[in-house]
């Protein structure tokens, strides 16, 4: 068996493990090690049982620009010949669709704050949702999406009104999923990214900044008791029961 240990790949220095996030890894006593790809190499993957990577501002495309992509797009695709977990939140998700043969791009309208998404029936009948309600309260950050339709083998897990593509699985294998929302954010995490990244995520997209804060306050409790058990059914995917 992997050992019980996660490589969480980080792009952003104000942008790391929400606090339901690293909540879920306590409570599942699983270690884990960050690494700030922009800036250090990638390790190797033997030692961890899987990988989860996080949002931030990079487009998938732009590997001129962010030169890390690359080393990390193909270390993603280890990972799944491999047999290993994978969990991608936000670009994470879309990099995950990139390599899986996605069509990624801008989405017509950024998404940012809270809305309700729901489960495809794919999503229903997916192990990494089992016990969790078919409509979900999403927390969204983005301006680009994974784009419909999606190749032979993949599948929409989850949808909403702003994004065709909330969660995306790998047919073969349940260990494979991309989120293309944030709910390993809780409130504490919501108004830090309001503050470092506020201006690019308030431009265009209609969000209310006051509103998000107290809507990630009211949402926290309900939101988080569902993202450990999404966490819950994910380690055990990994690891068994």
């Amino acid at each position: 068996m992997a050992a019980k240990s996660l490589l969480i790949v980080q792009h952003m220095d104000w942008e790391g493990p929400g606090q339901h996030l690293l909540a879920a890894l306590l409570e599942a006593e699983v270690n884990f090690q960050v690494v700030q790809a922009w800036q250090e190499p990638l390790p190797s993957l033997d030692p961890f049982g899987g990988m989860v990577v996080l949002g931030g501002s990079p487009n998938v495309d732009e590997e001129k620009q962010f030169p890390y992509l690359v080393p990390l797009k193909a270390r993603i695709r280890e990972a799944i010949a491999a047999g290993k977990g994978y969990l991608g939140f936000c670009l994470g998700h879309q990099l995950l669709g990139d390599v899986l043969g996605c069509r990624v791009g801008p989405l017509p309208k950024k998404s940012v704050g809270f809305i309700t998404g729901e489960l495809t029936p794919a999503g229903v009948a997916h192990p990494v949702f089992q016990g969790l309600p078919r409509r979900l309260n999403l927390f969204k950050w983005h301006g680009q999406g994974v784009l419909p339709p999606v190749p032979q083998g993949r599948s929409i897990l989850a949808r909403s009104d702003a994004a065709p593509v909330e969660a995306l699985g790998l047919d073969d294998n349940p260990r494979v999923v991309g989120l293309q929302f944030d709910n390993h954010a809780a409130a504490v995490d919501v108004a830090g990214w309001l503050e470092h990244d506020g201006d690019w995520a308030l431009s265009g997209s209609g969000a209310d900044p006051e509103g998000m804060v107290v809507a990630a306050v009211a949402q926290e409790q309900a939101m988080g008791r569902e993202f450990r058990r999404f966490m819950e059914n994910f380690f055990r995917l990994i690891w068994g029961a």
